[in-house]
């Protein structure tokens, strides 16, 4: 059966495009279900997801142009986590194939 989700679970979150019989793409992280809280549009407490695997997403998959501003926002902000987290472990050259791979979208 479904079992309903609780704080502390972690999950994977697997957007996906797929052309049946050709080809297909998928980003895949994975997630915290985080304590509910009250959603500032509703008085019903819904639970939250913190991502925990922190990669950038490859530029190659995003049609920026397709993106609405809030998209674009979180891609942004998602890069922007995923740099400053990672950049003190890696050495010149990798940090710098990071900043590349988590610039903003243009």
């Amino acid at each position: 059966g479904m079992e309903p989700l609780q704080a502390g679970m972690i999950l994977s979150n697997e957007p996906g495009f797929y052309r049946n019989g050709q080809w297909g793409i998928r980003i895949e992280n994975l997630v915290l279900v985080r304590e509910a809280e009250t959603h500032e549009n509703g008085s019903v407490p819904v639970h939250a997801f913190e991502t925990l695997t922190l990669a950038p997403i490859d530029r190659r998959l995003i049609v920026a142009s397709m993106l609405s501003a809030e998209e674009r926002e979180w891609v942004d902000s998602y890069h922007a986590r995923v740099l400053s987290v990672l950049a003190e472990y890696l050495d010149d050259a990798d940090r710098t194939w990071l900043e590349t791979a988590c610039a903003p979208l243009s």
